[in-house]
């Protein structure tokens, strides 16, 4: 089966670096095939025999020495992320899915006052949030907001991410 690997805060600092080519060689040491990776911000494709997101953290945690949080679609997961999406992509870049380990906390997160974080536009998907930034990402308000709302680990990616992953992972 297909799969993307979306790993949290890699890259940010020189605390959390890993070097793309190590990634791949350490998918492929699980015996994963077809690897690829895409950008430098912990993206892979490849295929597995099962769901690998425990295995791929455990790897990063005792070869590279780094607690990094991996979220895991498979191709056909990740091809409903982009056609479920509820809001209007305006400018790919910046506009954001949010990859969640599990799904929402629909409560927790309705409650966060929609005025706290305008003109930035948020909804929920099955285990993803879909956020339009139009002011973009450089100082964002609502990331902070559900940093401090929800214990659900997450990472986000720009539409143009997501969209080119969806390729990469639909392409064996």
């Amino acid at each position: 089966m297909r799969y993307v690997a979306l790993l949290r805060g890699i890259n940010v600092n020189p605390g959390t670096q890993i070097d793309m080519a190590d990634l791949r060689g350490l998918l492929e040491g699980l015996g994963y095939t077809a690897v690829r990776t895409h950008l430098r911000s912990g993206n892979a494709v490849f295929t597995a025999e099962r769901q690998p997101r425990e295995q791929i953290e455990q790897a990063i945690r005792d070869r590279l020495r780094l607690p990094v949080a991996v979220m895991v679609r498979t191709a056909d997961e990740l091809r409903a992320v982009v056609e479920h999406n509820p809001l209007e992509v305006r400018e790919p870049a910046k506009f954001g899915v949010v990859f969640l380990a599990a799904p929402p906390d629909r409560e927790e997160l309705e409650a966060i006052d929609p005025a706290a974080y305008a003109p930035e536009v948020m909804r929920l998907g099955e285990r993803e949030l879909y956020i339009d930034f139009p002011n973009g990402l450089a100082r964002p308000k609502l990331p902070p907001l559900l940093e401090k709302r929800s214990k659900n680990a997450g990472t986000m990616r720009n539409w143009n991410t997501v969209t080119k992953l969806l390729e990469l992972v639909e392409t064996p």
